[in-house]
Protein backbone atom coordinates (compact mmCIF):
# COMPACT_ATOMS: atom_id res chain seq x y z
CA UNK A 1 0.00 0.00 0.00
CA UNK A 2 1.76 3.27 -0.94
CA UNK A 3 1.94 6.13 1.36
CA UNK A 4 -1.33 8.39 -0.13
CA UNK A 5 -3.22 5.31 -0.08
CA UNK A 6 -2.23 4.24 3.32
CA UNK A 7 -3.31 8.02 4.95
CA UNK A 8 -6.33 8.03 2.49
CA UNK A 9 -7.37 5.08 4.77
CA UNK A 10 -6.57 6.61 7.80
CA UNK A 11 -7.95 9.72 7.06
CA UNK A 12 -11.59 7.58 6.49
CA UNK A 13 -11.00 5.45 9.33
CA UNK A 14 -10.65 9.03 11.48
CA UNK A 15 -14.23 9.64 10.14
CA UNK A 16 -15.94 6.74 10.97
CA UNK A 17 -14.63 7.14 14.44
CA UNK A 18 -16.34 10.78 14.49
CA UNK A 19 -19.62 10.36 13.56
CA UNK A 20 -19.56 7.07 16.10
CA UNK A 21 -19.12 9.91 18.74
CA UNK A 22 -21.86 11.31 17.20
CA UNK A 23 -23.61 8.08 17.16
CA UNK A 24 -23.23 7.77 20.70
CA UNK A 25 -24.11 11.06 22.19
CA UNK A 26 -27.11 11.43 20.14
CA UNK A 27 -28.08 8.89 23.03
CA UNK A 28 -25.55 9.94 25.44
CA UNK A 29 -24.31 6.40 26.38
CA UNK A 30 -23.09 3.15 24.25
CA UNK A 31 -20.08 0.74 23.72
CA UNK A 32 -17.75 2.90 22.44
CA UNK A 33 -14.66 1.15 22.69
CA UNK A 34 -14.95 -1.40 20.70
CA UNK A 35 -16.48 0.33 18.16
CA UNK A 36 -13.74 2.61 18.13
CA UNK A 37 -11.40 -0.41 17.65
CA UNK A 38 -12.96 -1.44 14.45
CA UNK A 39 -12.91 1.74 12.60
CA UNK A 40 -9.30 0.95 10.49
CA UNK A 41 -10.39 -2.41 9.19
CA UNK A 42 -13.66 -0.80 8.28
CA UNK A 43 -11.95 1.60 6.47
CA UNK A 44 -9.68 -0.80 4.72
CA UNK A 45 -12.96 -2.78 3.65
CA UNK A 46 -15.30 0.08 2.60
CA UNK A 47 -13.41 2.93 1.21
CA UNK A 48 -13.16 3.39 -2.23
CA UNK A 49 -11.22 0.28 -3.95
CA UNK A 50 -11.00 -1.52 -0.46
CA UNK A 51 -11.09 -5.05 0.01
CA UNK A 52 -15.07 -5.71 0.39
CA UNK A 53 -17.26 -5.88 -2.66
CA UNK A 54 -20.44 -4.02 -2.13
CA UNK A 55 -22.97 -1.66 -3.94
CA UNK A 56 -24.76 1.14 -1.27
CA UNK A 57 -27.38 1.60 -4.34
CA UNK A 58 -28.03 -2.36 -3.76
CA UNK A 59 -27.12 -3.40 -0.14
CA UNK A 60 -28.14 -6.92 -1.21
CA UNK A 61 -26.51 -7.40 -4.25
CA UNK A 62 -25.81 -10.86 -5.04
CA UNK A 63 -22.40 -10.62 -5.61
CA UNK A 64 -21.04 -8.51 -2.72
CA UNK A 65 -18.89 -9.70 -0.02
CA UNK A 66 -20.76 -9.96 3.23
CA UNK A 67 -19.90 -8.85 6.56
CA UNK A 68 -21.01 -10.28 9.76
CA UNK A 69 -20.37 -7.98 12.57
CA UNK A 70 -20.67 -10.75 15.56
CA UNK A 71 -19.75 -8.21 18.27
CA UNK A 72 -23.00 -6.72 17.84
CA UNK A 73 -22.62 -3.96 20.12
CA UNK A 74 -20.09 -2.69 17.96
CA UNK A 75 -22.85 -1.55 15.67
CA UNK A 76 -22.09 2.24 16.10
CA UNK A 77 -18.85 1.58 13.92
CA UNK A 78 -20.59 -0.19 11.03
CA UNK A 79 -23.65 2.67 11.08
CA UNK A 80 -21.06 5.46 10.67
CA UNK A 81 -19.37 3.32 8.16
CA UNK A 82 -22.84 2.61 5.89
CA UNK A 83 -23.63 5.86 6.41
CA UNK A 84 -20.31 7.81 5.30
CA UNK A 85 -20.27 5.48 2.03
CA UNK A 86 -24.13 6.60 1.28
CA UNK A 87 -26.52 3.61 2.49
CA UNK A 88 -28.50 6.15 4.47
CA UNK A 89 -28.52 9.96 4.98
CA UNK A 90 -26.01 10.58 8.16
CA UNK A 91 -28.76 12.09 10.02
CA UNK A 92 -30.21 8.74 11.28
CA UNK A 93 -27.19 8.47 12.85
CA UNK A 94 -28.71 10.79 15.95
CA UNK A 95 -31.63 8.07 15.91
CA UNK A 96 -29.40 5.63 17.48
CA UNK A 97 -31.98 3.13 20.12
CA UNK A 98 -34.51 5.37 19.93
CA UNK A 99 -37.96 4.64 19.23
CA UNK A 100 -38.83 4.18 15.29
CA UNK A 101 -35.19 3.79 14.77
CA UNK A 102 -33.58 1.84 11.65
CA UNK A 103 -30.11 1.45 13.79
CA UNK A 104 -30.38 -0.06 17.31
CA UNK A 105 -27.81 -0.76 19.88
CA UNK A 106 -27.12 -4.28 18.09
CA UNK A 107 -26.70 -4.87 14.14
CA UNK A 108 -30.15 -5.81 12.89
CA UNK A 109 -30.58 -6.64 8.97
CA UNK A 110 -34.09 -6.24 8.70
CA UNK A 111 -33.82 -2.54 9.30
CA UNK A 112 -30.62 -1.37 8.74
CA UNK A 113 -29.58 -1.05 5.06
CA UNK A 114 -26.32 -2.59 4.24
CA UNK A 115 -26.38 -5.13 7.59
CA UNK A 116 -26.17 -8.13 6.18
CA UNK A 117 -26.94 -10.76 9.46
CA UNK A 118 -28.52 -9.52 12.69
CA UNK A 119 -26.21 -10.13 15.48
CA UNK A 120 -25.78 -9.22 19.32
CA UNK A 121 -25.88 -12.61 21.18
CA UNK A 122 -22.23 -13.22 21.37
CA UNK A 123 -21.12 -16.47 19.81
CA UNK A 124 -24.19 -16.41 17.27
CA UNK A 125 -22.88 -14.25 13.97
CA UNK A 126 -19.40 -16.52 14.00
CA UNK A 127 -21.65 -19.45 13.91
CA UNK A 128 -24.07 -17.82 10.96
CA UNK A 129 -20.98 -16.74 9.17
CA UNK A 130 -19.94 -19.88 8.73
CA UNK A 131 -23.23 -21.13 7.56
CA UNK A 132 -23.32 -18.02 4.95
CA UNK A 133 -19.89 -18.85 3.43
CA UNK A 134 -20.83 -22.86 3.24
CA UNK A 135 -24.20 -21.79 1.68
CA UNK A 136 -21.95 -19.64 -0.49
CA UNK A 137 -19.87 -22.44 -1.46
CA UNK A 138 -22.03 -24.79 -2.24
CA UNK A 139 -24.13 -22.57 -4.56
CA UNK A 140 -20.43 -22.31 -6.23
CA UNK A 141 -20.51 -18.22 -5.69
CA UNK A 142 -17.31 -16.29 -5.19
CA UNK A 143 -17.72 -14.00 -2.56
CA UNK A 144 -15.74 -13.87 0.57
CA UNK A 145 -17.54 -13.74 3.70
CA UNK A 146 -16.02 -11.55 6.44
CA UNK A 147 -16.63 -12.02 10.18
CA UNK A 148 -15.96 -10.25 13.10
CA UNK A 149 -15.37 -11.58 16.55
CA UNK A 150 -14.11 -9.70 19.52
CA UNK A 151 -11.77 -11.45 22.05
CA UNK A 152 -13.82 -11.27 24.69
CA UNK A 153 -16.81 -13.10 22.42
CA UNK A 154 -14.27 -15.28 21.69
CA UNK A 155 -14.42 -17.01 25.09
CA UNK A 156 -17.95 -18.54 24.30
CA UNK A 157 -17.33 -21.87 23.20
CA UNK A 158 -20.06 -21.51 20.22
CA UNK A 159 -16.88 -19.47 18.49
CA UNK A 160 -14.78 -22.69 18.84
CA UNK A 161 -17.73 -25.06 18.01
CA UNK A 162 -17.75 -22.99 14.43
CA UNK A 163 -13.59 -22.83 14.39
CA UNK A 164 -13.82 -26.60 13.52
CA UNK A 165 -16.66 -26.61 11.48
CA UNK A 166 -15.28 -24.59 9.05
CA UNK A 167 -12.00 -25.97 9.15
CA UNK A 168 -13.81 -29.10 8.93
CA UNK A 169 -16.06 -27.68 5.40
CA UNK A 170 -12.41 -26.21 4.07
CA UNK A 171 -14.30 -22.76 3.77
CA UNK A 172 -11.92 -20.78 2.31
CA UNK A 173 -14.14 -18.00 1.47
CA UNK A 174 -14.61 -16.57 5.19
CA UNK A 175 -11.99 -14.77 6.48
CA UNK A 176 -12.39 -13.32 10.06
CA UNK A 177 -10.97 -10.84 12.27
CA UNK A 178 -10.58 -10.69 15.85
CA UNK A 179 -10.60 -7.52 17.63
CA UNK A 180 -7.80 -8.38 20.02
CA UNK A 181 -7.32 -5.79 22.02
CA UNK A 182 -7.65 -7.72 25.53
CA UNK A 183 -10.38 -5.69 27.15
CA UNK A 184 -13.68 -7.18 27.69
CA UNK A 185 -16.60 -5.22 29.54
CA UNK A 186 -15.78 -6.54 33.59
CA UNK A 187 -11.90 -6.25 33.07
CA UNK A 188 -9.20 -7.41 30.85
CA UNK A 189 -9.07 -10.73 28.70
CA UNK A 190 -6.31 -12.21 30.65
CA UNK A 191 -8.03 -11.41 34.65
CA UNK A 192 -11.12 -13.32 33.12
CA UNK A 193 -10.62 -15.64 30.66
CA UNK A 194 -7.57 -15.62 28.92
CA UNK A 195 -7.28 -16.52 25.48
CA UNK A 196 -3.24 -17.50 25.61
CA UNK A 197 -1.51 -17.38 21.16
CA UNK A 198 -5.10 -16.71 20.33
CA UNK A 199 -3.27 -16.84 16.38
CA UNK A 200 -1.70 -20.66 17.39
CA UNK A 201 -5.48 -21.82 18.65
CA UNK A 202 -6.78 -21.02 15.62
CA UNK A 203 -4.18 -22.82 13.59
CA UNK A 204 -4.68 -26.04 15.78
CA UNK A 205 -8.09 -25.89 14.90
CA UNK A 206 -6.95 -26.02 11.21
CA UNK A 207 -7.45 -22.86 10.12
CA UNK A 208 -4.71 -20.44 8.32
CA UNK A 209 -4.15 -17.96 10.97
CA UNK A 210 -1.73 -14.21 11.22
CA UNK A 211 -1.65 -11.51 13.39
CA UNK A 212 -1.62 -7.80 12.20
CA UNK A 213 -1.99 -4.09 13.49
CA UNK A 214 -5.77 -3.33 13.62
CA UNK A 215 -4.35 0.25 13.38
CA UNK A 216 -2.57 -0.13 10.52
CA UNK A 217 -4.13 0.06 6.99
CA UNK A 218 -1.44 -1.55 4.83
CA UNK A 219 -1.05 -4.09 7.41
CA UNK A 220 -4.58 -5.41 7.54
CA UNK A 221 -4.46 -5.08 3.95
CA UNK A 222 -1.58 -7.23 3.25
CA UNK A 223 -2.88 -9.90 5.79
CA UNK A 224 -6.22 -10.16 3.70
CA UNK A 225 -4.07 -10.27 0.65
CA UNK A 226 -2.84 -13.00 2.15
CA UNK A 227 -5.87 -14.67 3.45
CA UNK A 228 -7.55 -14.53 0.07
CA UNK A 229 -4.71 -17.08 -1.63
CA UNK A 230 -5.23 -19.70 1.19
CA UNK A 231 -6.93 -22.63 -0.18
CA UNK A 232 -9.47 -24.66 1.54
CA UNK A 233 -9.24 -23.08 4.97
CA UNK A 234 -10.61 -20.60 6.68
CA UNK A 235 -8.56 -17.49 7.83
CA UNK A 236 -8.05 -16.00 10.95
CA UNK A 237 -6.63 -12.32 11.27
CA UNK A 238 -5.87 -11.62 14.54
CA UNK A 239 -6.04 -7.71 15.00
CA UNK A 240 -4.00 -6.29 17.44
CA UNK A 241 -6.19 -3.42 18.70
CA UNK A 242 -6.45 -0.34 21.88
CA UNK A 243 -9.78 -0.28 22.95
CA UNK A 244 -11.22 2.85 22.63
CA UNK A 245 -8.63 3.97 20.34
CA UNK A 246 -8.80 7.51 18.69
CA UNK A 247 -9.76 9.74 22.06
CA UNK A 248 -6.84 10.09 24.70
CA UNK A 249 -9.83 9.47 27.40
CA UNK A 250 -10.48 5.91 26.33
CA UNK A 251 -8.04 4.80 24.39
CA UNK A 252 -6.60 1.48 26.47
CA UNK A 253 -9.31 1.90 29.04
CA UNK A 254 -11.82 -1.02 30.22
CA UNK A 255 -14.42 1.62 30.75
CA UNK A 256 -14.49 2.54 27.51
CA UNK A 257 -16.72 -0.52 26.77
CA UNK A 258 -19.98 1.19 27.52
CA UNK A 259 -19.85 4.75 28.72
CA UNK A 260 -21.52 7.81 28.55
CA UNK A 261 -20.37 10.00 25.83
CA UNK A 262 -22.01 13.97 26.53
CA UNK A 263 -22.04 16.63 23.65
CA UNK A 264 -19.09 18.10 25.40
CA UNK A 265 -16.85 14.81 24.98
CA UNK A 266 -18.34 14.23 21.49
CA UNK A 267 -17.04 17.74 20.86
CA UNK A 268 -13.72 17.45 22.57
CA UNK A 269 -12.72 14.15 20.45
CA UNK A 270 -14.32 15.38 17.64
CA UNK A 271 -11.34 18.01 17.96
CA UNK A 272 -8.57 15.56 18.92
CA UNK A 273 -9.85 13.60 15.74
CA UNK A 274 -9.49 16.60 13.46
CA UNK A 275 -6.05 17.02 14.54
CA UNK A 276 -5.15 13.80 13.34
CA UNK A 277 -7.22 14.03 9.82
CA UNK A 278 -5.12 17.46 9.62
CA UNK A 279 -1.83 15.13 10.34
CA UNK A 280 -2.68 12.31 7.71
CA UNK A 281 -3.83 15.10 4.74
CA UNK A 282 -0.24 16.57 5.23
CA UNK A 283 1.32 13.18 5.12
CA UNK A 284 -0.16 12.56 2.20
CA UNK A 285 0.78 15.39 -0.03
Amino acid sequence: MDKRTWCERKIFAKRIQKEIFRTIASLGVGHLGGALSLADLLSVLYSDGGALKHDPKNPRWKDRDWLICSKGHAGPALYATLALRGYFPLEELDTLNKPHTNLPSHCDRNLTPGIDMTTGSLGQGASTACGIALAHRMNGASNTIYLIIGDGEAQEGQVWEMALLAAQKKLDNLIAFIDYNHMQIDGTTDEINSLGDVAQKFREFGWFSVEADGHDPGALQAAIDLAKTVKEKPSMIVMKTVKGEGWSKSAGAVGSHSRNVSKEEMEEASAEIDIAIAKYREEAK
